[in-house]
């Protein structure tokens, strides 16, 4: 390349069965850059690291700083390290021009000559760095006057390695998302992942939406939850609804959940429904007037389990339970994911997504829906790492359910 300008850069971890390098070899080549491998070590044993330093070539100054900024955002850094500029928000709920757009990789920042962990990571926010301490923050939680990452400089993620705890769904089915897998084998692989993620003292959290109650799944994921497998569910008016509906009525948008006939004026119990949660006050005090006996709502609250619900504004009601301002929906969401392990999302794509968009890159996320479309757009929206699972959830659940009882 005539007339180049080059920088070194360097990488550490598990480099090659992780694919980092192959990455950082890609994005180079694709913004049509050079790059000369200066030194390379690989690791010798299963968990050794390895580190690799590369010359990045451009053909100025401005091609090769967006070759950096991309390779910066696969794991990289710059061999001489430079500090992050600061700029402070003009106003509450402003970022600064400019302004430093995470990713939901484990994130580190240099400044006053050390590196930060950056806290509470989540993609597409930004970072405020608070005297020794620095945040990834929503934008409406910003306030006039925070300090605020500018540019790229600075910078170091760690993106996620390969499981290495031996073979589990996760390696088994990497995160493509197909529809002809065999379903009875997928849910075994998912029961032992649950089951060795709670085994080990870890957080599991579902998102799930009203097909669980219309495809008769119900039972299942309150099953998961009585069995202790559950620390929280996120959800919208509907589930809670539905749910509801199907304990104290049997039908699920009027339809006969075990015969799938329609029930007698089967199109208002819904709204009946509605109507009963709001004479008991809430769905906590159904369960404390043994109005409601059954059902996931009811474990919830029978085993102290936190449960959001988030409206829209398509909701019939919504219940009394349910948060209509969405931004502090989103909080309390947040709230129920921290330090999660895993997240189990059914066939609901807005809050699938949402929460998605919430989550650092290491926590497993296991999608399942009939409607192999919403699976890949969730993976496509930026949760990569997510196991897709194309199935009826009315038939995969149950045998989930059945695996990991089988193994109490």
């Amino acid at each position: 390349m005539k007339n180049s300008i080059s920088q070194e850069i360097e990488v550490r971890g598990h480099l090659i069965d992780s694919l980092i390098l192959t990455k950082i070899f890609d994005k180079i080549m694709d913004l049509k850059g050079e790059f000369q491998v200066e030194e390379i070590n690989i690791g010798k044993r299963k968990k050794d690291q390895s580190y690799a330093r590369l010359s990045v070539s451009g053909k100025n100054q401005q091609h090769l700083d967006e070759i950096l900024e991309t390779v910066y955002r696969e794991g990289a850094v710059s061999k001489t390290q430079k500090e992050i500029t600061l700029k402070k928000s003009p106003k509450d709920f402003v970022m600064p021009d400019c302004f430093y757009s995470t990713t939901n990789n484990h994130t580190q920042v240099f400044y006053n000559g050390e590196w930060i962990q950056v806290e509470n990571m989540m993609m597409d926010k930004c970072i405020v760095v608070k005297g020794k301490k620095a945040f990834c923050v929503p934008v409406r939680d910003v306030k006039k006057g925070d300090q605020i990452i500018v540019g790229e400089e600075g910078i170091r993620i760690t993106p996620p390695e390969r499981p290495r705890e031996g073979v589990n769904v996760f390696e088994f089915m990497g995160s493509s998302s197909s529809s002809e897998r065999p379903t009875q084998h997928i849910a075994k692989k998912v029961a032992e992942d649950i089951y060795s993620t709670k085994k080990k003292g870890g957080k599991i959290v579902i998102v799930g939406g009203p097909a669980i109650v219309h495809t008769g799944a119900d039972d299942a994921v309150s099953e998961l939850i009585k069995l202790g497998y559950i620390d929280g569910v996120l959800a919208g008016n509907a589930l809670a609804v539905h749910d509801i509906e199907y304990a104290i009525l049997g039908t699920s948008l009027g339809m006969n959940v075990h015969d799938a006939t329609l029930a007698y004026h089967g199109h208002r119990n819904h709204m009946d429904t509605i109507n009963a949660v709001f004479k008991a006050g809430s769905i906590a005090n159904m369960v404390k007037t043994k109005k409601l006996t059954k059902g996931i709502m009811y474990e919830c609250v029978k085993n102290k389990i936190p449960f959001v619900l988030a409206g829209s504004i398509r909701d019939d009601g919504p219940l009394p339970d349910v948060i209509t301002d969405v931004s502090q929906a989103q909080r309390e969401y947040k709230k129920v994911l921290k330090d999660v392990s895993m997240v189990i999302m059914i066939s609901t794509m807005l809050h699938s997504i949402a929460t998605g968009n919430m989550l650092p890159a290491n926590v497993k996320v296991i999608v399942v829906d009939i409607n192999q479309p919403t699976v890949t757009k969730l993976m496509d929206r930026g949760t990569w790492q997510a196991l897709g699972i194309v199935s009826d959830v009315g038939a995969f659940l149950p045998m989930v359910v059945q695996e990991i009882a089988n193994r109490k």
